[in-house]
């Protein structure tokens, strides 16, 4: 195996791994921050020495066993948790002296605990969400700096400076690294769940810039989603999360052209859609109901999102059902942007001039005044009753409020069109 094979394989080593080896690492030391310097640590000699030692044949076990070491030999040199020291350090010393094979079961054991803490942790409300999503992009994701920030587009310096002090925050907050218990787990999880599909969306749909998808951080939120369903199966709320970025996900690749321009739903080719994942997802939501998520937000908008996955064709869309699934997640969810998704569903469903007089009663919604997508529903809306001068200014609008480079051209060339009718 070359240099640059190992290399590689170590980026790929680390980017399966470094969740559970700063989990893992976080229990003994209770910090985030410090469990993550140690599994840099670990990675660094493992980029020195496995050129010429070659990979091991457990490299997980290998860093987590490297990574305890420098635990120790880190408690000693700065007398971290004095009173705790020798317990730990007999603890840790006793666990490295098994066998590989007893290390492997060492991780296996309570990394589902270890690995889920370290999730809610880099969730908490304590920090903002631009920060647990940098943390979680971080820790969770393997992802880098240069990485984050290239895909949110905001420069290095600005998410570096947020994982600080995300770290020092949870540091001085004293945020225990644990599963939270009780009520404060459903505030924590929708927390987590939140950053999650945030994520998701900024993979699926960029804010801005000049790239429609992002598709890594979908298949990083996917992941972590995944993960996430393994560590808490008995959650509706997470199947259903997880049931709506796997049909989501489906669609990728027939979302954009063959120069990354947007492709709508209805002409999208639904050939390309990927099979494999629209029956995980469906398999996900059924998990979800049958846990009895069936009205709650993740599992109702993954309900819609099937309807879609189940028509081989647009006109075989079942859109009665979709309003109403829209209808339940307005009362449990009450937001604008539902309200204006439920909109377009009742145009689909009862015609386009009952969706306008929904969308119409949004108008003066503050919420909405800046966003981009009512004016354009109101374009589509009102080309459909033949209003083609009305619509092609809603889309120029529209346009303008876009921040994301593709769609904005997009719009402008539906407003063109507009104009020759």
């Amino acid at each position: 195996m070359t240099a640059t094979d190992i290399h590689r394989t170590i980026d790929a080593v680390w980017r399966m791994e470094s969740p559970r080896l700063i989990a893992g690492l976080a229990r003994i030391v209770r910090d985030v921050g410090v469990a993550e310097e140690l599994a840099q640590d670990a990675l660094v000699t493992a980029l020195e020495q496995w050129p010429t030692t070659g990979v091991p044949r457990n490299p997980g076990a290998w860093l987590m066993t490297t990574a305890k070491h420098r635990a120790i030999d880190q408690m000693r040199r700065h007398a971290l948790h004095r009173r705790k020291e020798d317990e730990l350090t007999r603890e840790i010393e006793d666990q490295l002296e098994q066998s590989v094979g007893d290390l492997d079961a060492m991780l296996d054991n309570p990394v589902g605990d270890d690995l889920l803490s370290l999730i809610f942790t880099a969730c908490h409300p304590v920090l903002s969400t631009e920060a647990r999503v940098a943390l979680t992009l971080r820790l969770l994701g393997g992802l880098t700096t240069t990485e984050i920030a290239r895909a949110f587009l905001v420069p290095e310096p600005t998410v570096a400076q947020r994982i600080v002090r995300a770290k020092r925050t949870l540091s001085d907050a004293q945020v225990p690294f644990e599963v939270p218990r009780g009520d404060e787990l459903g505030i924590r999880l929708a927390s987590v769940l939140e950053v999650v599909y945030l994520i998701f969306n900024e993979g699926y749909a960029a804010t801005s810039g000049g790239d429609w998808m992002r598709p890594q951080l979908c298949e990083e939120a996917l992941r972590m989603g995944r993960v996430l369903a393994g560590l808490a199966p008995a959650e509706p709320e997470v199947h259903g999360l997880v049931a709506l970025m796997e049909i989501q996900a489906s669609r990728t690749a027939a979302r954009q052209g063959p120069h990354g321009e947007p492709i709508l739903l209805n002409d999208q080719n639904r050939a390309h859609w990927d099979q494999l994942l629209i029956r995980r997802g469906l398999a996900a939501l059924q998990r979800a109901e049958a846990l009895g998520g069936s009205e709650r937000p993740y599992t109702l908008q993954a309900a819609i999102a099937a309807c879609h996955a189940r028509a081989r064709a647009p006109g075989e869309t079942d859109w009665p059902r979709i309003a109403a699934l829209y209808d339940t997640l307005a009362r449990c969810m009450p937001s604008p942007v539902v309200a204006l998704n439920r909109a377009v569903a009742h145009a689909q469903a009862f015609g386009p001039d009952v969706g306008l007089a929904l969308v119409d009663a949004l108008r003066d919604e503050p919420l909405l005044r800046q966003y981009h997508l009512l004016p354009s529903v109101r374009g589509e809306l009102l080309g459909k009753l033949g209003r083609h001068g009305e619509a092609r200014v809603e889309f120029e609008r529209a346009a303008s409020l876009a921040r994301n480079l593709r769609e904005r051209e997009l719009l402008l060339q539906r407003a063109a069109a507009s104009a020759n009718r």
